[in-house]
């Protein structure tokens, strides 16, 4: 049986149970209520038994948070497949609380984790999406206009990083912005994310359309 690995933040997480007990069974608060648990169903029902899933999202991850805990939730799980959404916290935390990570750090930590993955696991197939933001109520501020415009510069930067990443590794790349901006054109943004940052049941559903569409095209 192969392992499917979903790695990122709250996006990824969506409030997953983290009981020893839920994480050894197949119960179904194991893998959250987000895109990990739409793949999951999906491939469970195409494929019965030939895949094993495991969401190991962490809510307010930035990518140093991820790389920290590469051993016990990445490499140590072995996984065949790997998805990775990070970046918005990286920018959010900075915002908020000055505890973020640049853009130039966040590369180069992401690329320390990828040196990893590919030292342990070289026949690993990796999808790497860029992270994304929208209005909302985390992203704006009506007596700070500069607040959306540092969200949407910044995490632009972060996104442009991964694109750069995905240049010199064997990995899949979806960006994710464009799929967001164009269901905004007959969606409104707090039908997609209900602040800008999480996704609603369409924003996830966009997110397990492009991972379903990743493994296919690699399985």
């Amino acid at each position: 049986m192969k392992t499917i690995l979903f790695q990122g933040d709250s996006i990824t997480d969506c409030i997953r149970d983290r009981n020893p007990a839920v994480l050894a069974s197949t119960r179904v608060q194991r893998y959250g209520t987000g895109y990990p648990f739409m793949v999951a169903a999906r491939l469970a029902t195409d494929y019965p038994g030939e895949y094993r899933f495991e969401n190991r999202g962490v809510s307010g991850n930035r990518i140093v948070d991820l790389y920290a805990r590469i051993k016990s939730d990445l490499l140590n799980l072995r996984p065949d497949y790997l998805t990775i959404l990070i970046g918005v916290n990286d920018v959010w935390h900075e915002i908020g609380s000055k505890n973020g990570v640049d853009a130039e750090k966040f590369e180069r930590i992401y690329r320390m984790l990828l040196d990893e993955v590919y030292a342990e696991l070289p026949d690993v197939k990796v999808l790497l999406l860029t992270p994304f933001v929208l209005r909302g109520t985390a992203t704006v501020d009506p007596e700070d206009p500069a607040k959306w415009e540092t969200f949407s510069t910044e995490v632009k930067k972060r996104a442009e990083a991964v694109l750069r990443i995905a240049k010199d590794y064997p990995v899949s790349l979806t960006v994710t912005q464009p799929l967001f901006d164009e269901a905004e054109k007959t969606a409104p943004a707090g039908t997609l994310c209900h602040d800008g940052v999480h996704p609603s049941l369409i924003g996830n559903q966009i997110l397990a359309d492009a991972v379903l569409t990743w493994f296919e095209s690699v399985k």
